[in-house]
């Protein structure tokens, strides 16, 4: 009875989680496309990698926090690193459609390098949107083995993707006209 309750609690959030993970991507790219000429008072790739860096962080201490059997603390982290990833999203794409894209200048192995961690950074920021929504669904609906499992998976990469955000920035940031 109570297995039923939470499968039919979750099957209300898979249509928002399925349009989320579509839509959220295709906006991003469809954004990238439109430039507004307006200068920003702030420079934001700092301001969005130190969320990264920050987002990172918190992932850290959720997971510790769960570790230590710290329920409501590990909550509360994880509700702090979706508003933070939020709030990188918004401001990436607020930096890229008022600046032209920053063109990488290394070479040789950093330059290979670079566009291997920006290529995996970016499919997988594209891959852990349906994860992390369905670890919080399974989280929200109580069925904690479920999210438990899951999140294994949702943990490696949204650090993962939180990391090379920072690692992007600090290797394209001398190429910032």
């Amino acid at each position: 009875m109570i297995e039923d309750k939470k499968i039919l609690n979750e099957k209300k959030y898979n249509k928002l989680v399925v349009v989320l993970s579509i839509i959220i991507p295709v906006a991003v790219a469809a954004l990238f496309g439109i430039k507004i000429d307006v200068e920003l008072p702030v420079f934001l790739p700092p301001i969005y990698a130190s969320i990264n860096a920050l987002t990172a962080f918190v992932l850290v201490l959720a997971f510790m926090a769960i570790q230590k059997k710290k329920i409501k603390l590990h909550e509360r982290l994880m509700k702090f690193a979706i508003v933070l990833s939020v709030l990188f999203l918004l401001l990436y794409i607020a930096y890229h459609m008022t600046s032209d894209s920053t063109k990488f200048g290394g070479e040789g192995i950093a330059k290979y390098l670079y566009y291997f961690i920006l290529l995996t950074h970016i499919l997988l920021s594209i891959l852990v949107i349906p994860f992390v929504l369905i670890t919080y669904v399974r989280a929200i609906t109580n069925n904690i083995e479920k999210h438990k499992k899951i999140a294994k998976i949702t943990f490696p990469l949204w650090l993962y993707v939180a990391i090379t955000g920072v690692v992007v920035y600090i290797m394209i940031s001398p190429y910032y006209v």
